[in-house]
């Protein structure tokens, strides 16, 4: 039987969605002879008239290697609370009904949603509206439930890796105290393996907050035994035991989503405050998302591109795509986006950073 297949991708890029689309249309198209339309700019590409471009077996040549994503992406753009103007004001606004009246204009039998916990939970709250969806699960910051690991998770890591190995060099040349600023709003596993790869001294992670007092003296400890300088990995979203989260934006003035972001610079400020030591700050950003993934995210971009076209043929919507050991199987969406996977505390990486000499946010006593 004859399909049309929508799939967008939603939240912020990164490296392997050009995987998974390419693997969506081989399998779709060369496979089973369906078709497969993009939508434009993610759950954006629903509201109003439907923006969207044909994917055929051309659409897709060349793109295995490449990063972003071909049919563009949107971090905003929630139907379920949008922006519109209301009596010259900016109000939240429900307009789920009109972009699956949208989705139906364009004659598509189902929708591939690839995307983070954000672009989840509305796919899996259009599909609880009726819409047949399938869950693909993309985020750098590996926080989604029901998988072993997300595509982009692995590339970010290698990339902060090299990054940390950079600096290793001109903070030894100056003996400086080096921090990075990583991505990680909720769960700190970008810092936290990226930090042991790259032979940090001290990672601060959100899961577990990091006295100040302690990183200080991780770094005397060092300078002391005539290590004079330090490198210190810290997620966006870690946070002082006596403090909050850095934000660059509210909620309230960033349409309902925090925007995190500055505590490496506080953290250096208060470090070259209290130590002779000379301080830096690297705020690694958005090069994390960018550039070519790699064989890993490669592969396994594809292997679930291909699984969510074997979900729509076994007619399982509602279903995510997962790796779950050596397997990719589907799970429900709604188990994905339950809650978060964080970094537990008492995770062996967290026991074998601390075995490596790594101050883990806060020292045992």
């Amino acid at each position: 039987m004859s399909k049309t297949i929508a799939i967008l991708t939603g939240g912020g890029d990164c490296p392997g969605l050009n995987a998974v689309i390419r693997g969506v249309v081989r399998s779709a198209v060369g496979r089973h002879g369906w078709r497969v339309i993009g939508i434009e700019d993610g759950f954006e590409g629903l509201v109003g008239t439907p923006r969207w471009r044909e994917l055929d077996l051309t659409a897709v040549r060349g793109i295995l290697p490449r990063g972003g994503t071909i049919i563009g992406t949107s971090n905003r753009g929630n139907p379920f609370a949008y922006p519109v103007e209301v009596d010259g004001k900016i109000a939240l606004t429900d307009i789920s009904d009109q972009v699956l009246e949208s989705f139906h204009q364009l004659g598509a039998d189902v929708l591939i949603a690839v995307g983070g916990d954000g672009t989840l939970k509305i796919a899996q709250g259009l599909f609880e509206k009726g819409l047949p969806v399938i869950g693909v699960p993309k985020t750098i910051d590996n926080d989604l439930q029901a998988t072993d690991v997300t595509f982009g998770y692995r590339t970010a890591v290698a990339i902060v890796t090299e990054a940390l190995d950079r600096l290793h060099t001109t903070a030894e040349s100056h003996h400086r105290v080096m921090l990075v600023e990583v991505m990680g709003r909720d769960a700190g596993w970008i810092a936290l393996e990226s930090g042991i790869a790259g032979s940090a001294d001290a990672i601060l992670i959100p899961e577990i907050p990091f006295s100040l007092a302690d990183l200080c003296q991780t770094i005397e400890k060092r300078a002391a035994s005539g290590s004079r300088f330090s490198i210190v990995v810290v997620a966006e979203g870690a946070f002082a035991a006596d403090g909050e989260k850095s934000l660059l934006k509210s909620a309230g003035d960033n349409l309902g989503v925090e925007r995190l972001g500055g505590i490496g610079q506080q953290v250096g400020t208060a470090l070259a405050d209290r130590l002779e030591l000379e301080t830096r700050v690297v705020t690694l950003g958005h090069l994390q998302r960018g550039g070519s993934p790699t064989p890993y995210d490669r592969i396994l971009a594809s292997r679930f591109g291909v699984k969510a076209v074997e979900l729509i043929d076994q007619q399982r919507f509602g279903e995510m795509v997962a790796l779950k050991g050596r397997d990719v199987i589907g799970v429900a969406i709604a188990s994905a986006v339950a809650r978060l996977n964080r970094v537990d505390p008492a995770d062996e990486l967290v026991t074998t950073a601390r075995h490596l000499g790594i101050m883990v946010s806060r020292i045992e006593k």
